[in-house]
């Protein structure tokens, strides 16, 4: 077990009493980090493990987290230390029981309320990652730039230093530069998530939803809602609460195509494959939209 002697020593640091690890046992589950629980027989935490040059990305998810938290409205694990030990980047967290049965009505609720905080800029005080992607968030008071420049246009860079140029270069040239004419809506900075799939929350077993692995910046709350819908699996019952809590502005649903072109943006970057056609044909349907 000496191998988590550094890691022991933080938690013990962070939390005031001594902690000795002797127990372990890996989480599988990941594609980005490695992740282990480790148990001294009274407490356990989880704890996300990565090469020492991924410590930064610790540190940003760490003030997600912390974040979120400050919100009251939706449950995240409990942010404990982060940093560099025993050759490897680190991020210890509360270890919560997720094998409830998630009440979609009461997370799309917490979600709405989480929303309701908000800042008077796009963006955050530092930047981040979304996946294992560098993500831009230099604090801009107008969200049509913002979502240019630092979404957007932030991924059509990186695919292009990718080998992806052509045509997704031209079209995604031609769809930000009518940008506003998509958005078409004045949204406040609401917190967000940033990476709200359904594989980034759960449920306790008394049915409190969470929320984790964060991407944070203050953007449009649609730009949340949408990643909900890129993958699936939040129901019915949670749009219809969150709606109820906090109605939509008309043009949601072109804003969602919008907003979820950076998430495949991303996996194109990160994965490539099909994401090249999924892509394509989502600038293309926005395009169409404007003409």
């Amino acid at each position: 077990m000496s191998r988590w002697g550094g890691i022991a020593d933080a938690i013990g640091d962070a939390t005031g009493e001594s902690f000795r690890v002797e127990r372990e046992q890996p989480v599988g589950g990941g594609c980005i980090n490695r992740a282990a629980v480790l148990g001294d027989g009274r407490r356990s935490y989880f704890v996300k493990l990565n090469s020492t040059d991924r410590a930064e990305m610790f540190a940003a998810e760490f003030e997600g987290l912390t974040a979120l938290a400050s919100a009251e409205a939706i449950r995240v694990p409990r942010p404990i230390c982060t940093g560099v030990a025993d050759g490897q980047s680190f991020l210890v967290m509360e270890r919560l029981d997720l094998g409830g049965r998630l009440d979609g009505a009461l997370a799309g609720e917490r979600l709405a309320a989480m929303h309701r905080s908000s800042a008077e800029t796009f963006g955050w005080h530092r930047d981040n990652t979304i996946g294992s992607t560098p993500q831009t968030n230099r604090r801009e008071r107008d969200w049509v730039s913002f979502w240019r420049e630092q979404r957007l246009g932030h991924q059509l860079k990186l695919a292009a230093a990718n080998g992806h140029g052509g045509d997704l270069q031209h079209d995604g040239e031609r769809l930000m530069a009518d940008l506003g004419l998509l958005i078409g809506h004045d949204p406040v900075p609401s917190l967000l998530h940033g990476d709200l799939w359904g594989g980034n929350i759960g449920s306790t077993p008394d049915r409190q939803p969470v929320i984790f692995d964060p991407a944070v910046y203050y953007g449009d709350r649609e730009a949340d809602l949408a990643m909900t819908e890129l993958f699936g699996g939040f129901g019915s019952e949670f749009y219809a609460a969150y709606r109820a809590a906090w109605p939509l502005d008309p043009g949601y649903g072109v804003r969602r195509l919008l907003y979820n072109l950076y998430h495949v943006l991303n996996h194109l970057n990160l994965f490539g494959g099909g994401y090249l056609s999924q892509s394509r044909q989502m600038i293309s349907r926005l395009l169409a939209e404007i003409r």
